[in-house]
């Protein structure tokens, strides 16, 4: 007869853990270089296409221009790269619930996809709303409040930090509705408390704008008025979900006390001998 197989020991475990960690991180590299591979020869093209705001608004003999030897090179790969990071956010995002579904409840999970996949597309809105609205907005302001005599000639790897970091800005901030709605269902915070504190929240998303966009006006007001009203989205989508989980609470309860009472009572005064014995001394 054979020995029954014995228990996994945790350090067997952990390494089980440490290896699926290292495929899911190749399979994430592998899926950003394959991209990368594909869009580097055309990585011109993508700098052309990420530059195209700027160079809509220049004035007549304006450019852009390297003061660097090699960021004529490294530049458009650079942007290249981003673009294929960015490219394989859904891939990636895949990877990193692969290996953190297992240990989740089933409740978990069917809460996390949807935030996934919305916070995805939040991400990407983000990003979309930068390059068509914000992007030509701000730098025609810029060229318009040029002093006399000054010309504007932008170095691409200043460009390159400047788009990074709004693109980064704007597809955080269009996340404020998925941070709502974590903040509703895990009972860190009420709806209507969020609702009431609303003066607060104005304040503070015109304050984080003034941190991530550069300093003017316009590029504040773009970023703080789409955040507030995505807070508004957030905030009815997390009250339509807290007014379903009351009613689905309140059903439950109804349930029991009507149709399964009398069972639990009955069950209860079985497995209780001294409530068994003053029942048959009644009867």
């Amino acid at each position: 007869m054979s020995e029954p197989a014995a228990n996994p020991s945790p350090e067997s475990g952990f390494v089980s853990h440490l290896i699926e960690l290292r495929n899911r991180l190749m399979y994430a590299l592998g899926a950003v270089g394959a991209v990368f591979l594909v869009l580097a020869p055309f990585s011109n093209r993508v700098y052309a296409f990420i530059a195209q705001p700027l160079m809509d608004v220049l004035p007549p003999g304006m450019s852009m221009i390297a003061t660097e030897v090699a960021s004529p090179f490294l530049t458009p790969l650079k942007f290249t790269l981003a673009a294929a990071v960015t490219l394989t956010i859904p891939f990636l995002l895949y990877q990193i619930w692969a290996f953190v579904a297992p240990g989740l409840y089933k409740h978990e999970k069917r809460m996390v996809v949807p935030l996934v996949v919305s916070s995805v597309l939040l991400f990407y809105a983000g990003m979309a709303f930068a390059y068509f609205v914000v992007f030509p907005t701000v730098f025609k302001v810029f060229v318009d409040f040029l002093p006399p005599g000054v010309q504007m000639m932008t170095d691409i790897k200043s460009y390159l930090d400047f788009v990074f970091s709004m693109f980064f800005a704007f597809g955080i901030a269009f996340e404020v509705p998925v941070a709502v709605v974590i903040l509703s269902s895990t009972g860190m915070v009420n709806p209507e408390t969020l609702a009431e504190k609303r003066p607060y929240v104005i304040v503070g998303v015109f304050v984080v704008a003034a941190i991530l966009t550069p300093p003017d006006v316009a590029s504040q007001f773009l970023l703080a008025i789409p955040m507030l009203i995505l807070f508004e989205v957030g905030l009815f989508v997390a009250r339509l979900l807290h007014r379903r989980r009351s009613e689905s609470e309140k059903a439950e309860h109804k349930s029991l006390t009507d149709t399964e009472m009398t069972a639990v009572l009955d069950t209860y005064e079985q497995e209780n001998p001294v409530r068994r014995q003053r029942k048959k001394r009644k009867e």
